[in-house]
């Protein structure tokens, strides 16, 4: 298992009705191609080897006698490829005829899952031919002359990769068996099928397939019977749908009359790490679960070098694409809305206090400000929009700042902070042509201290503006803009916020407003701390000196949300970052990161209030608590041991 990775493949065959041989042979082809493109699981629809819509055929002895050996056959024909494979079939035991997935590998059966919820309503005619595993007695089933173990708490296991097989209609029941296989350590769930179609009926189906893969942190891998089933009175689209943590991963297109092959990769590291962190997933397990698991190994074929990976690796995570990104916009101003309105009406203040430097971080806490005292119908003009010039500011995020304070209505003070930083030098005997981090700090803490003595004058809060990506660096100056009353951006990574506020400026603002607001957006991010250069221009630039803010938010995503490994986030930003940078610039920045973080802990120990917004938050009160002493030893000695 490489980084976690585990590929897997939905198959979709084509078949002909009640003609076994004919069947395992478009399997056996499948499953060659799969074994060619590196799959390790695939799974095939309910009843493949004879096809599903067999009907009273399957009470024919010259059926089930033959779907036996054709079953037997593929087993045996395939004994050169180690892909675990998942095939339905007609089998009979107790007297009985049961539906079921049949797990085998390398040319030996492995287990048999027989269906455990049997439908017998409006279409459906199952419990006409089939017995439930519920009814059966027998833990074992006779296959050909040999026997192999049968259950529907079959768990097929290599390593951390653990495999649990429901079919059909048990997805569509209040519990399915999936929930119990997952609570029994299943981190991938297999489910083969033959569901018809109806108008409407896929959209629900995949819905339902992502809600059952995040309410099991599993992958899901879904094959459902397609063309060349019977069309007597229903018709079968295939389907193919692989599902991890409620991400839909990859599809088939419905409706073709080829057959289908569609693979991804599952990742059981993530996987895991969230069963872990999330401490209700197993609670109830010991009287939920009745200790009936039987665990079978197998092989999980390795592939030799890094993985190559067919699912995406979006470079930026934190911010959705497409329609998405406007209802994630919303939302997230409602979520930053309603935090702020709550403190603002407990505290009784009169106002509210926002340094505006005309970057992305000031703006976004102004718009909302705003947007707060509009819910709760308080005037404009009593929000404080103050902006103190120093030694860095520029012509440029001057004229922005004071733009965009009058168009939005918000009371304009400017209060410059060069003399009194000045004084300030003198006092603790500084050189001011020095531009240390004492020249730039003191001037962050200068600008806080005015923030917060106006807010006492005006019986006001201070709305602070730092982001999660400078929390994740420590960049930001220690009670300086590190400091405020309630800090409205500490959840929102920098990437995050550019979008936010340009989505502000196409769809919120008037055209003065919007024009202001797009220039920020193009304006290079810097805390303006140092003299322009010779021709007024922004000088210290952020991502010069720490590093571009995407691959800090990339790291950042990976770090906190799975528990990734240096390795692995370094492999990872390869695939999403191909086209942007090159492996020795990722490994300096990925170093950069770990090193930074490690460090700056302490800043974070000791944050404002604020609200969370996504699911990766560095509030120590909540999401990460770390000691502001650890050491970054491991992490960077496996950065430098990347190759």
């Amino acid at each position: 298992m490489n980084y976690g990775f585990v590929k897997v493949a939905a198959a979709v065959p084509h078949v002909q009705v009640a003609d076994c041989f004919y069947n395992i042979q478009q399997m056996e082809g499948l499953m060659r191609q799969a074994s060619d493109k590196g799959v390790q699981i695939i799974a095939f629809p309910e009843m493949s080897v004879t096809a599903y819509t067999c009907l009273d055929l399957f009470a024919q002895q010259a059926l089930l006698k033959n779907a036996e050996q054709a079953l037997l056959k593929l087993v045996s024909d395939t004994a050169d490829l180690n892909i675990l494979t998942i095939a339905g079939a007609p089998l009979v035991t107790e007297n009985r005829l049961i539906n079921a997935a049949v797990a085998f590998q390398s040319g030996k059966i492995l287990g048999v899952v027989p269906k455990t919820y049997i439908p017998n309503y409006k279409e459906f005619q199952e419990q006409r031919w089939f017995t439930s595993a519920t009814e059966l007695r027998d833990k074992t089933i006779s296959i050909g002359d040999r026997t192999y173990p049968l259950g529907s708490h079959l768990l097929f296991t290599a390593g951390q990769v653990k495999v649990g097989i429901e079919i059909c209609e048990d997805l569509w029941v209040p519990v399915p068996p999936s929930s119990l296989l997952a609570m029994e350590g299943a981190n991938i769930l297999v489910n083969i099928s033959a569901s018809n179609e109806l108008i409407g009926k896929h959209h629900y189906l995949r819905s339902l397939i992502c809600q059952q893969s995040a309410r099991c942190m599993a992958g899901y891998v879904y094959a459902s019977a397609g063309f060349g089933e019977s069309s007597t009175d229903l018709v079968f689209a295939g389907n193919g749908i692989i599902a991890e943590n409620g991400t839909l991963l990859e599809e088939s297109p419905r409706f073709t009359m080829q057959e289908q092959l569609v693979i991804s990769e599952i990742d059981i590291e993530n996987l895991q790490n969230d069963r872990q962190v999330n401490t209700s997933f197993m609670h109830g397990a010991s009287t939920l679960l009745g200790g009936e698991t039987i665990t079978i190994p197998f092989a999980l074929s390795e592939n030799s070098g890094q993985p190559v990976l067919t699912r995406s690796v979006d470079p930026h995570p934190f911010t959705p694409s497409g329609d998405a990104l406007k209802e994630r916009c919303e939302e997230i101003f409602q979520i930053q809305v309603a935090g702020l309105a709550k403190r603002i009406v407990h505290t009784h203040s009169r106002t509210a206090v926002v340094g505006i430097s005309g970057g992305l971080d000031s703006t976004l806490a102004l718009l909302v400000t705003v947007m707060t005292f509009d819910a709760l119908n308080i005037p404009r003009n009593q929000i404080l929009g103050i902006t103190m010039p120093g030694f860095g500011t520029t012509d440029r995020t001057y004229t922005n700042a004071c733009d965009l304070i009058r168009s939005l209505g918000v009371t304009l003070k400017e209060i410059s902070i060069k003399d009194a930083c000045l004084q300030h030098f003198k006092d603790i005997s500084h050189n001011p042509s020095v531009h240390d981090v004492t020249y730039e700090n003191s001037q962050a803490r200068e600008r806080t201290q005015i923030l917060m003595d106006v807010a006492n004058q005006k019986n006001g809060m201070v709305i602070g503006t730092g982001d999660l990506s400078e929390l994740a660096l420590g960049w930001a100056t220690y009670n300086g803009d590190h400091m405020s009353m309630y800090g409205v951006n500490g959840s929102i990574p920098k990437t995050l916020v550019r979008y936010l506020v340009e989505w502000v400026a196409h769809n919120r603002v008037d055209e003065a407003s919007r024009a202001t607001l797009l220039d920020i957006v193009d304006t290079p991010i810097s805390p303006e701390l140092i003299p322009a250069d010779e021709n007024g221009n922004i000088k210290q630039k952020t991502e010069d000196l720490v590093g571009p803010y995407e691959l800090h938010d990339f790291f950042l995503y990976y770090f906190l949300r799975f528990g990734s490994s240096p390795a692995k986030i370094y492999f990872l930003a390869q695939q999403a970052f191909s086209d942007s940078y090159d492996k020795e610039t990722i490994r300096k920045w990925l170093h950069t990161f770990f090193r930074r973080f490690f460090q700056q802990q302490f800043k974070r120990s000791c944050l404002p209030d604020g609200p969370k917004v996504g699911s990766v938050s560095l509030s120590p009160r909540g999401d990460w608590r770390m000691p502001s002493d650890a050491m970054a030893t491991l992490w960077l000695k496996e950065i430098e041991e990347l190759d």
